[in-house]
């Protein structure tokens, strides 16, 4: 029996159980793994049926970990919904058919409540792992509190970091799991940018491991054996140091190794990267 369960929590924090819904989301859902990885997680779960969110006041969002353990990334105040029409569609939402039909659309609003758990808290979601919904009144047994992460990963299109943070979080895969988890789903055209001149290295990620693993090796090597970054570490060793990384585009692990290196070479073009920058191919 366990120690501390999910209830425990939710009281202390003056929560009814029975007000409460549990959602939990998989990353096996194509649909949602495509909110997921466009920063959309809120927008998907507002779209329900008439009347889910009824005798409910907040709902605690968990996504799916291995066998039927969840984590919890947010707590949400519900509010009134109405029929949803496409005109309620957020720009680039990548799954346009939800916004269409007979569902509804939910005001769900993140709370701060909890907040200091989110990505940390993992509960046991129990044998009913089928039933992505529940309320707080099936208890939860709490399987661990993880330490808290020193950087929240916030959607792709929002990477935009320097050497030492990616370092950080490639060698710490505890700390910055939902980093580990998401760069290594995807495969990506990435870009390097000099921040001492400016100069840029359009790049892409399509082997085993995502993106995840081939930034590794620029922490490795410092300059993940590109011509370019190596003729400029030969005359300045440290540059390395002052490189940004981010993400241009991203591409689920069905794509073609093929397709991958002709989009990058087209951003090549569009960036003048070869003529201007590091890329020397």
């Amino acid at each position: 029996m366990a120690s501390l369960y999910l209830s425990d929590i939710l009281r202390r924090n003056g929560l009814d159980p029975k007000r409460v819904k549990l959602i939990r989301h998989s990353l096996r859902d194509k649909d949602f793994l495509k909110c997921f990885q466009k920063g959309y997680i809120n927008e998907y779960q507002k779209i329900q049926r008439n009347n889910f969110f009824q005798g409910c006041d907040y709902i605690l969002t968990f996504i799916s970990e291995s066998g039927m353990s969840a984590k919890f990334i947010g707590c949400y105040k519900v509010g009134s919904g109405e029929a949803v029409k496409p005109s309620m569609m957020p720009l680039n939402f990548p799954v346009v058919e939800m916004f269409n039909g007979s569902s509804y659309y939910y005001d769900l609003k993140k709370v701060d409540m909890l907040s200091d758990l989110d990505g940390r808290l993992i509960i046991d979601w129990g044998r009913a792992a089928i039933s992505w919904q529940q309320w707080a009144t099936n208890d939860k047994a709490i399987l661990s509190i993880q330490a808290s992460p020193r950087l929240a990963f916030n959607g792709f299109e929002n990477v935009v970091i320097n050497y030492d943070e990616l370092k950080d979080i490639v060698t710490d895969p505890t700390l910055y799991e939902n980093w580990h988890t998401a760069l290594s789903s995807i495969y990506a055209i990435y870009l390097i940018t000099d921040q001492t001149n400016g100069k840029l290295y359009v790049g892409s990620a399509y082997g085993t491991g995502g993106l995840l693993s081939r930034w590794k090796y620029y922490v490795r090597t410092q300059h993940g054996d590109n011509k370019g970054i190596k003729a400029v570490l030969e005359i300045s060793p440290d540059r390395y140091e002052n490189f940004q990384f981010s993400i241009l585009q991203i591409f689920p692990k069905n794509i073609t190794a093929e397709e991958v290196i002709e989009i990058e070479n087209l951003y090549k073009k569009k960036l003048l990267s070869n003529k201007y920058g590091m890329n020397e191919n």
